[in-house]
């Protein structure tokens, strides 16, 4: 596959980005699932601020969009930024997290905010 070549102070910002272990999981559920911040909340047991602030990062990079649904917005992985090809590539060595959305679901905490 070819890409187009991205500049090192982006794969640098990216790859930091993707550094920390929660954001990291949060892009990989996002590249196949589309979330809300309650989700993430309950699959990270942390608060809704510091939720909003890791995706706050990729929404800064335009990595993330957003769909408002009634007062809930949902998060998705934008396919069509440059450098998610980067992202995919480092991706498709992680395990899948499909799991910590199948204990939401198990738990009934998946559709909470809905």
């Amino acid at each position: 596959m070819l890409h187009e070549q991205i500049e090192i102070n982006e794969a640098a910002v990216i790859l930091k980005l993707l550094g920390d272990k929660t954001r990291l999981t949060m892009v990989k559920i996002l590249d196949k699932q589309e979330c809300c911040v309650c989700e993430f909340v309950e699959i990270f047991q942390t608060s809704q601020p510091a939720i909003s602030q890791h995706l706050r990062k990729f929404r800064d990079l335009d990595l993330v969009k957003e769909e408002r649904r009634g007062q809930w917005i949902f998060y998705s992985i934008n396919k069509n930024n440059e450098l998610y090809p980067l992202i995919q590539q480092i991706l498709q060595f992680l395990p899948s997290q499909e799991f910590r959305l199948k204990k939401l679901e198990e738990d009934g905490t998946r559709i909470s905010c809905c």
